[in-house]
């Protein structure tokens, strides 16, 4: 186990959103909800803390420093928790008038919304998933540690972008219908099998900074890297499957009772709430 290190740029964002969140829906909260209502649903609350809590194991001690010092297997676990975990918590734990007031101007809107349609968001995030795991950028990112954080970055913002049409808690950004969100996250679930593959298979490490570092609990290096494959795989595919089964279960309901569990008529009068407090 690596001596327990502090990672100030991990700290600094963990402390701006565990402050941030509480302040807003304190303050800047109570001008977009009727009065009389909570700034954010109990379930919203929850799911951010999840989320602000998967984030913090992803980024600190000791997952961070194994990943990047000993083990393939403890980066990829961070991967998953920063593409497949944190955003999707964050976002759900986000209500409408919230991400409304992050995201002005009026351009950022626009770009966001831009970026998050389905087929958009799926590239980049799949592509920022195949770049970031071709061996030459793996070996650059991990011995530049500034190149590393902004490929977590990078990392976040598109998973961000590709959850939108799942968990969009605005209209401005609608999400897709029920049966479009179950193959939109097949397809999610199907793209990543390609690194995986190369990455369980390979008869050879891929990556020369985990053939060269010193192994953790004896693993080899061959062996680390086909333990990642398989967890970016399976882990990634059951949450993915995961949620394909809750919007199945919703779309099977919607279908019954003919309500629109999506939501979107009540995001519809919440922004028009929202202008008219504007």
């Amino acid at each position: 186990m690596p001596p327990f290190h502090l990672h100030p740029d991990a700290l600094a964002l963990l402390v701006v959103l565990a402050a941030g969140y509480p302040l807003a829906l304190r303050r800047v909260g109570p001008r977009f909800v009727t009065p009389g209502d909570p700034p954010a649903s109990r379930g919203q609350v929850a799911a951010f803390w999840l989320g602000w809590a998967s984030m913090a194991v992803a980024i600190t001690w000791p997952i961070h420093d194994i990943g990047e010092r000993s083990l393939f297997t403890a980066h990829m676990i961070q991967h998953l928790l920063i593409t497949l975990v944190a955003p999707a918590l964050l976002l759900a734990g986000t209500p409408g008038w919230l991400l409304r007031w992050l995201l002005r101007p009026r351009w950022v809107l626009a770009v966001v919304r831009r970026l998050s349609r389905p087929f958009i968001a799926l590239f980049l995030a799949n592509g920022v998933l195949l770049a970031i795991h071709w061996p030459a950028f793996v070996d650059v990112y991990l011995g530049v540690p500034l190149v590393h954080f902004l490929t977590h970055v990078a990392l976040f913002g598109s998973a961000v972008l590709m959850w939108m049409p799942i968990l969009s808690p605005i209209s401005e950004i609608p999400r897709i219908s029920h049966p479009a969100q179950m193959l939109y996250l097949f397809g999610q679930s199907i793209l990543p099998t390609v690194p995986a593959s190369f990455l369980t298979f390979g008869s050879k490490p891929l990556y020369g900074f985990y053939a060269t570092t010193e192994r953790l609990w004896g693993i080899s290096a061959i062996t680390d890297q086909r333990i990642a494959g398989l967890a970016m795989k399976i882990i990634g595919g059951f949450i993915l499957w995961g949620v394909i089964t809750v919007l199945w279960f919703r779309w099977a309901k919607a279908e019954e009772t003919g309500v629109d569990t999506l939501g979107l008529e009540r995001l519809e009068r919440v922004a028009n709430r929202e202008e008219a407090v504007r």
